[in-house]
């Protein structure tokens, strides 16, 4: 549905109503497989690991808000992680990686990756010149986060897309953290475009999924033949909850980013916090390339806590409202310590965070609530 706007794509996109009944919310096809006319007549669905109303509905929707051709969802995020190592990487290939991502990305490739003989190193992605630098003639995929987890840094998508082309390299970008509502990579020159659906697009800590989107043919198809052979795939209940979620993508999205500004401005004037990391404010670094390649800020912030481990411990055990839990994403304000929870799988490593690290998931309850609660939380 390109010819609409990005709110009524994730209304409509996939979702017209139902042929059978006339139902304006696409049901939950519950059923494991599906009756034929005849040996390989059917209308489109034989068995319900291979495909399912639901599911397509799914798919089709956020390929319309990524602005991509394919969707293939799967199980959870890391499922989505998984069967894209699966079918396009093989024994000798290489992924060059950021250097700061999601703790279960990090023991996928290292831990698991590894010992199939696909190697992966890690490059800070601010750089792009960097990141071009050291792509090596193995490499197969570029993986970007962007906003990354839990640092927050940027990667100038385009410019790492085109040096990824120039080599033979597929630029992957894990788009959890913003969403499509916030930014959109395959317009940017990604190749393929990674979520967790169980964060922003779910919304509700309620599902867990994930999606790959990309509009080469080819990439699709084979994700899709890895898909139904491996079998990672969501159940017709859970797509159903992403589809209901992303309904609300925009007007979620546009609170979360109200809500978090005013968090990350409140924590910049604290006298608890050393330092406040968000792309949305103009002190951020990489605040320009924020501008210029996202629609909005999303709700992640992190903070270094003025005394390091033990104050980051005692802050996030007194917070009411800011719930001590992980994930993110959810219309309900989380907190955690990176370092000993998302993220404790890097310990030990180039990309061990930060001790005293705190990262938000700004919800979207009544602002002034939030900040009364973090200053009696800092206090």
């Amino acid at each position: 549905m390109p010819e609409y706007g990005f709110a009524t794509r994730a209304i409509h996109a996939g979702q017209e109503p139902d042929p059978a009944t006339g139902a304006v919310i696409v049901p939950i096809y519950q059923t494991s497989t599906f009756a034929q006319e005849a040996v390989g007549v059917h209308k489109g669905y034989d068995y319900a690991r291979s495909g399912n109303p639901t599911r397509t509905a799914l798919e089709t929707a956020l390929a319309a808000l990524e602005g991509g051709a394919h969707g293939i969802a799967f199980a959870s995020g890391l499922a989505a992680e998984t069967t894209l190592a699966l079918a396009l990487l093989k024994s000798g290939d290489h992924v060059l990686c950021g250097d700061d991502v999601y703790g279960g990305t990090y023991r996928l490739f290292k831990r698991v990756l590894e010992d199939k003989g696909i190697a992966t190193s890690f490059v800070d992605t601010r750089d792009a010149d960097r990141v071009e630098a050291a792509i090596r003639p193995a490499t197969r995929l570029i993986w970007l986060e962007t906003p990354t987890n839990p640092l927050l840094k940027l990667a100038d998508i385009a410019a790492i897309s085109a040096a990824g082309r120039a080599h033979g390299a597929l630029t992957v970008v894990d788009n959890t953290f913003a969403s499509p509502a916030c930014q959109r990579p395959l317009e940017l020159g990604a190749d393929i475009v990674l979520h967790s659906t169980t964060k922003y697009l779910g919304g509700h800590s309620d599902v867990v999924g994930g999606i790959l989107v990309t509009s080469h043919d080819e990439i699709a198809a084979r994700l899709r033949f890895v898909q139904n052979a491996a079998g990672a795939v969501p159940g017709p209940f859970d797509c159903w909850l992403v589809l209901r979620g992303i309904k609300t993508l925009q007007l979620r999205m546009r609170q979360h980013g109200e809500n978090a500004l005013a968090v990350a401005r409140f924590l910049q004037n604290h006298p608890a916090v050393e330092q406040v990391i968000y792309p949305g404010l103009p002190e951020h670094p990489q605040h320009e390339l924020a501008r210029r390649q996202m629609h909005g800020f999303s709700g992640m912030v992190s903070f270094l806590a003025a005394g390091g481990e033990r104050a980051a411990n005692k802050i996030v055990s007194r917070t009411r409202l800011f719930t001590l839990a992980e994930s993110l994403g959810g219309v309900e304000s989380l907190i955690e310590v990176p370092a000993a929870m998302t993220h404790a799988s890097v310990a030990g490593s180039t990309l061990e965070v930060p001790a005293g690290l705190v990262r938000l998931s700004v919800g979207v309850e009544d602002v002034d609530d939030l900040l009364a609660d973090l200053d009696q939380a800092l206090d």
